[in-house]
């Protein structure tokens, strides 16, 4: 979300997630809780399709879309200050038909007028407000507008009244400007002619390093993203001989966010980002994609930089994700919202008085950074200002003991918070981020050893596996309120495909490979662009003003690039050389992105990264097979498929014609030429490292 210049004081939005009984609008027969939101606004608000289109021509005027999600605190902000204002949406419902899309929920409309958005604009962001005509074309558009002109920014009404006017007095400059965005729309850039070459990788790390916050760790000043993507790319930069930088700077990253406000150092998990440099203000709404993506970055950070406090952090996250976002049938809700109780990060924040009656410790307040004038409108966002270790030699007293300070404390305050009004929930679950989810749980469990965490990856695959899945099998990208819609896309298919191949590398049950191989071979078969690469939409899908191309990887990983790495992934598995070669086109696809870029291809760099490693593969085959995985697992190989099974099984092309009656064999490869076979674990984990390189295990540090 772009914030307006300055603040907003405590408006009061509409209830999250929640719809009372008097609905006014064709809102109520939506299932996601953002559309539900505005059910009963006085707006007459259609979902998107055909019927809105048809109302505009029928009535000759434009469509105001409007496009936000359940957690998004300035959504809230533009629906209390001009939907639920009944002169306002008399003046919307008499000037245009109203269209009302939930951006999570139809992200392929989303992507195509966010880029309209951002072409008018030059910035983007939610709510998004876009002026159509009756075909769909964009001719104008912002994100918030006030209710009244404040900050530079025009007044809804204002703007509305001026939208209608050029309709009426201009349309031939209208529909002239229409026709120019959607050429711009239509535009994308070309593919690089070859694969990119190790030195972009090294060029795309320099360029990084240049927007790199250097005293509080992440990229560029305020607000301040985590940008998992990149710092995906720094971690698997960080075990190349030239990547100790992007150790470093993944390291001060990560430390500085888990002691800053981000983390909710009472409930666990991160919210959406900050809106100052030092990571101690979030915007409080907290998603599934950015939890799953932490978890998985702490996870391997901590195993791979030697940092026993980032293991506590992906757990922390894990436990969060399962407490508070899980289905009680498996699979993962979306987000939480910012606000409750009408107010942003009500739920989360502490006035001194208040954590004084519910702790009474001095000593906690200074370790949480606790004071009477408090760091967010009088009240405190809990930070780790202070460590137990440092508040031990401060004070004279054994760490432990300030460990259990801190544990005390932050029991209490969990107990008091609970008895708050929590923020609204958005129920929905939605394949990609499930997928997403689903892998950080698989790979957690199978590093930490710890098998409820497997337990909760392979829930979570079935749930999406058999629940969300039209009358042809094909998967769907929604299912929210008892059913499954809307055909999935690019990134359901390939981040569901993700996750399912952690899920069978870690416990080697095949029906996690067959369905993770059969959602891969989906991609270039539905969703092939000609030109490289592939759209956002099957082939089948609904036709929209243009087919859309997700290739930009913040703050999730893209379709496209999620894409390239399950493609590689089966390609490894199966030998075959036309995935391998869609895989590289794909890559090549972003080369110029990458190159131009480099932030808004974090992922795809990261793939590249483990590409140039040089991809190996790994069949085990005998009764001893999962503790010669266990020993897969100690280090972060992602440049490693593992195909393994108790007994001999010719199923999986990799493990075909693999083991020997009674033993336990372990076949290290590279494009299906294997060493010979080892018979311990130990042997394994050696000729791994020698096969593939690593990062040392006592890295350069940078202490924060």
């Amino acid at each position: 979300m772009v914030l307006p210049p300055g603040r907003i004081g405590n408006p009061v939005p509409p209830a999250s997630g929640s719809v009372g009984v008097h609905m006014t609008n064709r809102l109520a027969r939506a299932t996601s809780p953002y559309l539900l939101q505005h059910a009963e606004n006085p707006v007459d608000w259609y979902e998107w399709g055909e019927d809105a289109f048809a109302a505009a021509r029928d009535r000759d005027v434009p469509i105001l879309l409007s496009v936000g999600y359940s957690s998004c605190h300035w959504c809230h902000v533009m629906a209390h200050e001009s939907f639920e204002d009944p002169e306002t949406a008399a003046e919307m419902n008499r000037l245009f038909v109203n269209v009302k899309v939930d951006r999570e929920e139809r992200p392929d409309v989303d992507a195509i007028y966010m880029q309209a958005v951002q072409a008018m604009t030059g910035r983007g962001g939610w709510p998004m407000t876009v002026w159509l005509t009756p075909d769909g074309r964009p001719f104008y558009a912002g994100t918030y507008f006030p209710k009244v002109d404040r900050h530079g920014m025009p007044a809804f009404r204002r703007v509305m009244a001026a939208v209608a006017d050029a309709w009426r007095d201009r349309r031939d400059d209208v529909l002239s400007q229409a026709d120019r965005i959607t050429e711009a729309l239509r535009q994308t850039l070309p593919s690089a002619d070859e694969l990119p070459p190790p030195d972009l990788l090294r060029r795309a790390l320099t360029m990084l390093s240049g927007s790199f916050d250097r005293t509080h760790g992440g990229f560029g000043g305020a607000p301040k993203f985590p940008q998992q993507p990149t710092l995906e790319f720094l971690l698997r930069a960080a075990g190349e001989p030239w990547g100790s930088e992007a150790a470093q700077m993944l390291r001060r990253t990560l430390h500085a966010m888990d002691r800053g406000g981000i983390h909710d150092h009472v409930g666990g998990g991160f919210a959406r980002y900050a809106v100052d440099d030092r990571w101690t203000v979030p915007h409080f709404e907290k998603m599934l994609y950015d939890n799953a993506q932490l978890a998985r970055l702490y996870l391997w950070a901590g195993i791979e930089l030697d940092e026993p406090r980032f293991l506590d952090v992906a757990l922390d996250i894990l436990d969060y994700l399962r407490r508070d976002l899980r289905h009680p049938d498996g699979g993962f809700y979306s987000a939480e919202d910012a606000d409750s109780e009408g107010k942003e990060g009500k739920f989360y924040v502490w006035t001194a008085e208040e954590f004084d009656r519910v702790v009474g410790s001095p000593l906690a307040a200074a370790m949480f950074g606790v004071t009477a004038g408090g760091n967010f409108e009088g009240s405190n966002v809990l930070t780790l200002a202070k460590t137990p270790e440092e508040v031990a030699a401060e004070r004279g007293i054994s760490p432990e003991e300030a460990r259990e300070v801190l544990r005390r404390a932050r029991r209490a305050l969990f107990d008091a918070r609970q008895r708050r009004v929590r923020p609204g929930l958005d129920d929905k679950i939605l394949a990609s981020w499930n997928g997403l989810a689903i892998r950080a749980f698989a790979e957690a469990g199978a590093a930490l050893d710890r098998p409820d965490l497997v337990d909760e990856a392979r829930q979570a695959a079935r749930f999406v596996h058999t629940r969300m899945r039209d009358e042809r099998g094909r998967l769907l990208h929604v299912w929210a309120k008892g059913s499954a819609r809307i055909p999935a896309f690019l990134d359901d298919h390939a981040a569901m495909a993700m996750g399912m191949f952690a899920l069978y590398q870690a416990t080697g049950e095949l029906e996690w490979f067959e369905a993770a191989s059969e959602l891969t071979r989906e991609i270039p078969a539905r969703f092939a662009d000609p030109e490289g690469g592939f759209f956002t939409t099957p082939e089948d899908g609904e036709a929209l003003l243009t087919r859309p191309k997700d290739q930009m990887d913040n703050p999730l990983p893209s379709g496209n690039s999620l894409a390239a790495e399950a493609l590689l992934v089966l390609s490894a598995y199966t030998g075959d050389a036309e995935l391998r070669a869609a895989a590289e086109a794909t890559i090549r696809a972003g080369g110029r992105l990458m190159a131009r870029a480099p932030a808004a291809a974090g992922h795809l760099l990261a793939v590249l990264t483990s590409l140039h490693r040089g991809l190996r593969e790994l069949a085990v085959v005998g009764p001893d097979a999962p503790s010669f995985v266990e020993a897969v697992w100690r280090r972060f190989r992602p440049h490693v498929v593992t195909a393994w099974s108790l007994e001999p099984d010719d199923r999986i092309p990799l493990l075909a014609g693999r083991g020997e009656p009674g033993r336990t064999l372990a076949y290290v490869c590279e494009g299906f030429v294997c060493d010979l076979p080892v018979d311990s674990p130990d042997a394994l984990a050696t000729s791994l490292d020698q096969a593939t390189g690593g990062m040392p295990t006592s890295p350069v540090t940078n202490d924060p």
